[in-house]
């Protein structure tokens, strides 16, 4: 099984200024062929070309021959896969759009998109200290790379950079050992109260309920307001539709740019805690070792356009917490079971199996006439637990 991982770096000056260089790079080469493929579907369309689409390899050539070697001979600074990469990844994401998978690509804006790039596979060599890439030398890191058996490569390793430190993501083989499941199916009901009960009577709380996690809100609404003032401060006038007028670029004003530092420290912090508190529960709820779990397909999308609850929602990371319950599973060969939309896990007694069609949300105990009484979330859970044998 391939399993990714994070490692932190520890960067010296030369090579974190590579570092931002390539991400740079990336970043112009992903967004060069979008513009590429966009200007050749017009032209298409006016009748100047043959075919729709442009290809990723007549990009790269054209940036390898021509740019490189003329008004763009920065490229020549970072490594050559690092823009042969980054054209690709923007290929597939274009072909990811035709296909249905997803939207359509956006172009990277240098503030809000993900600061990464890629590191050529066959250049990257594991060392004593940390690893050594292509044009950056060795670069040290808190923790040694795993060692690899002959043969084996890493894969896709990137470098990235999460508003604070430098981390390199890579995959590679591992294999576990299977664990001896108790044949017990785990039903798992996520929410809002609580973010996980099981079938077997735990509860994961909702770590958004926390005094660690609600001083942190307290503090990036006070610092969100710091910045609101910051900005009034600068304006000078509005227009005539009552758009600020600054005095000078935002960009260049440095008390803006630290407190936004600011903020992003706090997002950052956010992030991390409710990350991996996710990892704690789901890696509790594996160890459990059941034969197989059982969770609802969840229409996050659908919940998010609740505006009372959107905000709950998001902080939960519902989604997150399902891919990391559904590769665990896979790494100790316990059986996913993702149970159908429409299952009425909520309104089905686990009792007798009648459905209890005028349930509502704000009913937190299931209530049914032949007289079972439970936790609403725990009833859901025993249903979702009983689901394939229901539908056998």
């Amino acid at each position: 099984m391939i399993i990714a991982i994070k490692i932190k770096l520890k960067p010296t000056k030369e090579q974190e200024v590579l570092f931002w260089k390539s991400a740079g790079t990336a970043r112009w080469a992903y967004n060069y062929f979008l513009c590429e493929s966009e200007n050749h579907y017009s032209e298409y369309l006016k009748g100047n070309r043959k075919t729709k689409t442009i290809s990723e390899g007549e990009v790269r050539k054209y940036i390898n021959n021509i740019l490189k070697k003329t008004t763009h001979k920065w490229l020549g600074e970072v490594g050559s896969n690092v823009m042969k990469q980054a054209v690709k990844d923007a290929n597939l994401a274009r072909q990811r759009w035709f296909d249905g998978i997803s939207g359509k690509p956006k172009f990277k804006c240098r503030r809000k998109s993900k600061i990464s790039f890629y590191v050529n596979y066959e250049s990257l060599k594991r060392t004593k200290e940390g690893f050594q890439g292509e044009k950056l030398g060795i670069v040290k890191t808190y923790q040694p790379l795993p060692k690899l058996q002959a043969g084996q490569m890493y894969s896709n390793p990137r470098i990235s950079f999460d508003g604070k430190n430098w981390f390199l993501s890579i995959g590679y083989e591992k294999q576990f050992e299977m664990l001896e499941l108790t044949g017990v199916s785990l039903g798992i009901d996520v929410g809002i109260k609580e973010l996980a009960v099981c079938s077997d009577g735990e509860f994961k709380k909702n770590i958004n309920k926390t005094k660690r996690v609600k001083h942190l809100e307290k503090k990036l609404r006070k610092e969100q307001r710091k910045l609101s003032r910051k900005l009034e401060d600068n304006i000078k006038s509005y227009d005539i539709n009552r758009k600020p007028i600054y005095e000078k670029p935002l960009k260049d004003m440095k008390n803006i740019q630290k407190q936004n530092q600011i903020i992003r420290n706090v997002h950052k912090k956010l992030t991390d805690i409710r990350t991996n508190y996710l990892h704690q529960c789901s890696n509790e709820i594996v160890k459990t070792k059941p034969s197989q779990i059982v969770m609802e397909h969840l229409n996050v999308r659908g919940m998010m356009k609740n505006k009372h609850l959107a905000k709950s929602i998001a902080a939960q990371k519902l989604s997150e917490f399902k891919k990391q319950i559904e590769y665990k599973c896979e790494k100790y060969g316990i059986k996913f079971v993702e149970a159908d939309r429409w299952f009425a896990s909520s309104k089905t007694c686990s009792c007798c199996g009648k459905i209890k069609s005028d349930l509502k949300l704000k009913d937190r105990v299931f209530s049914c006439e032949c007289g079972f009484k439970m936790d609403r979330d725990l009833n859901a859970s025993i249903n979702l637990a009983n689901y394939q044998i229901q539908r056998a």
